[in-house]
């Protein structure tokens, strides 16, 4: 049996994957929502973004599990890729959900695409916090109003620290078994530092028709896309 462990990005908790654990369970395998520290439920936590891959270090080992197969979704892509070297042969393989992919001494400050300094700003604005989403934000991504509402309702602001701190890799991610799903309507083309590493034979691309958040707009269809990444 393969046990996922799903990780969404910043703002959202464990119940982000409410609609693909079911799928996932149906199918017969394990499937195993983290919250990171620091938001949703577990907001008011310190939380630095080596705390984050321990969450999901920690999972992985509390409930000892294998044949694990780490999901992370846009910004927990950093976390959940240098958890994916320290679960060792736990490891099935690492899907990356539309997300950044960590390289040594960068952070997702670091990359942001509109400039480091933008980012700063808007966290220190906000008492070391990164502002939760608003709808019109939402728009253009393949979602209903309904869902627009289950996510900003449910967003939490986020800790600034875990989105600073530059991310430890020992090992290239090139090297991990990889699947990089690219969600069409947030850009047609993955990220100049994803498209090298597809160029490298471990590592798959797949593709989905909708926005940032398919766990949300295409939560039967990420799923099925899961359990073939999965079979190989």
């Amino acid at each position: 049996m393969t046990e996922y462990v799903l990780v969404a990005g910043a703002w959202l908790g464990a119940w982000a994957w409410d609609d693909v654990v079911p799928e996932l369970r149906a199918a017969g395998q394990g499937a195993h929502a983290v919250t990171l520290s620091g938001v949703a439920d577990k907001q008011g936590v310190p939380a630095g973004q080596k705390t984050h891959v321990q969450d999901i270090v920690d999972e992985v080992e509390r409930l000892g599990l294998r044949d694990v197969v780490l999901v992370g979704h846009s910004y927990s892509g950093i976390p959940v890729g240098q958890a994916a070297e320290r679960i060792g042969d736990r490891l099935k393989r690492v899907v990356f959900v539309d997300s950044n992919v960590p390289a040594d001494g960068e952070s997702f400050v670091s990359r942001w695409w509109q400039g480091p300094a933008a980012l700063e700003a808007v966290i220190a604005a906000n008492d070391g916090y990164w502002p939760p989403l608003t709808a019109p934000e939402c728009e253009g991504q393949g979602l209903d109003d309904a869902q627009v509402a289950r996510i900003v309702g449910g967003a939490t602001p986020h800790p600034g620290a875990s989105l600073s701190e530059p991310a430890v890799v020992s090992r290239p991610p090139g090297e991990l078994p990889a699947t990089y799903i690219k969600c069409l309507l947030d850009g047609p083309e993955p990220t100049d530092d994803v498209a090298e590493l597809l160029r490298g034979e471990n590592w798959r691309l797949r593709e989905m028709d909708t926005g940032h958040w398919p766990m949300f707009s295409r939560p039967g269809e990420l799923a099925r896309i899961l359990l073939e990444e999965a079979r190989g």
